[in-house]
């Protein structure tokens, strides 16, 4: 069997990996524009604060690892044209054109940085950060920096505008929408995060989008808010989000959604023996019943494999997603999953919500920190979104109330179950359980 996966990121080489392991004997072939595979771009805000010494650090493997367990990785090659009549993919590497043939196809195409429709983006000190050369560009350029914006509250944007400050930069984050991570967080949590952040010396200007970037000799200078406000800058950082590549896709009728490609619970897409998995690909929320994106690392490595057992026979099946997730900035770590408040009630679901303020260890042992939760519950109870704040010990518990939500337990359910306990990691009483025992005190 002939595979062609397109594309190395954090969908394409899982899917080589997985596939060689159900299948010794399949010719598997990776086109990947990348000069690297198999790396983590979360982690390039850690190395640009030196959290994590280098950028080679985060590569895992290389082409040769791959090449060890004959997977043939094509770096710095670019997939131009699809024939899925003839299965064929035509593809540019080391200056030539050339074609290859395959049984079945995986698209890994990924996203692209959504530029923002503004003048400036294309001065120089305006940097994307999407790959390790991007992170070194911004790396070198920062070497001569005194004040950099960062547009885009996400995750990435907030972690580099934190590697910002622990560089020394003079940091500006800025957001159009009035919260910073405003598809995970409630105001009131993201408040926390906010306060956390300018205590720690970095700027933030809500609900104010950037109109325009000015320059002076080809070079960033500053940046135009909506309002007329301008802040001087010698680097602006674009976080704002990544919009699935669909161009190859859409080349041969790949059925695509509002967002992005259309695939089964099998990873398959319209066409026939044609795969997609990673940031170019819909999910289905499990909560709404309906399609979202989740251009998460940890979803495209559960559809890589998913994707791989499907093409090697073996029964499998992705489910629907939560959009878990976690992060830390400076001491603070802060998860969600689920929906928000404000999102629930944008698509009419009643809620019932509770936030309290525990520890994370028993009050009389050292260095008990806060840890804020907030539970999020439909009408019925049912527990439909977490969101906690914390020091220490936040991913554990947004995996336990993952579980929770997919298992679609109440909040009167999970306040009687069994937690584990010592003065060191917990109180007796986990703060889990405070929550949704808090929460439960509204319904009748």
């Amino acid at each position: 069997m002939k595979i062609v996966i397109i594309g190395g990121g954090a969908g394409g080489m899982p899917t080589a990996s997985n596939i060689r392991k159900y299948d010794s004997e399949a010719e598997i072939t990776v086109i990947t524009r990348d000069n690297k595979v198999s790396y983590s771009p979360c982690a390039i805000p850690y190395v640009l604060s030196n959290k994590i010494t280098s950028f080679d650090d985060i590569v895992m493997k290389s082409p040769e690892d791959y090449k060890e367990k004959n997977i043939n990785v094509l770096t710095e090659a670019e997939a131009t044209a699809i024939d899925a009549e003839a299965k064929i993919v035509t593809y540019t590497h080391e200056g030539k054109e050339k074609t290859i043939e395959y049984d079945k196809l995986v698209l890994a195409t990924g996203g692209n940085p959504f530029i923002p429709p503004m003048k400036g983006v294309d001065l120089d000190g305006v940097f994307r950060i999407r790959t390790i050369d991007d992170g070194k560009a911004v790396e070198e350029w920062a070497k001569n920096c005194k004040n950099a914006i960062v547009t885009g509250a996400g995750l990435i944007g907030i972690e580099i505008a934190y590697a910002f400050k622990e560089m020394g930069i003079n940091v500006t984050l800025t957001e159009m929408m009035p919260q910073i991570v405003p598809r995970s967080l409630d105001p009131d949590m993201a408040k926390i995060i906010e306060k956390y952040l300018e205590k720690e010396g970095i700027n933030i200007a809500l609900g104010q989008p950037i109109t325009e970037l000015k320059g002076e000799n080809g070079k960033v200078t500053g940046a135009v808010f909506g309002d007329g406000t301008e802040v001087d800058c010698d680097m602006v950082i674009l976080a704002t989000g990544v919009r699935a590549e669909l161009g190859l896709a859409k080349s041969i009728g790949c059925e695509c959604g509002r967002w992005a490609i259309r695939v089964n619970d099998r990873m398959a897409t319209s066409v026939p023996d044609v795969f997609a998995v990673g940031d170019c690909v819909e999910s289905y929320d499990a909560i709404l019943r309906s399609p979202t994106i989740s251009q998460l690392g940890t979803t495209a490595i559960r559809q890589a494999k998913t994707c791989a057992q499907t093409i090697c026979g073996k029964r499998s099946r992705f489910n629907p997603v939560l959009n878990s997730m976690v992060s830390k900035v400076g001491n603070l770590e802060f998860g969600a999953v689920g929906l928000t408040t404000t999102f629930a009630q944008q698509n009419r679901i009643r809620t019932v919500t509770e936030k309290v303020e525990a520890l994370t260890r028993a009050r009389y042992y050292p260095n008990a920190k806060p840890m804020n939760v907030k539970v999020i519950c439909d009408i019925d109870g049912t527990i439909i979104g977490c969101q906690i704040i914390a020091e220490e010990r936040v991913a554990e518990r947004i995996d336990t109330m993952t579980l929770a939500i997919t298992e679609e337990l109440t909040c009167f359910e999970l306040s009687n179950m069994e937690f584990a306990y010592a003065p060191p990691v917990s109180m007796v009483t986990d703060p889990l359980v405070i929550a949704v025992e808090e929460v439960s005190k509204k319904f009748n």
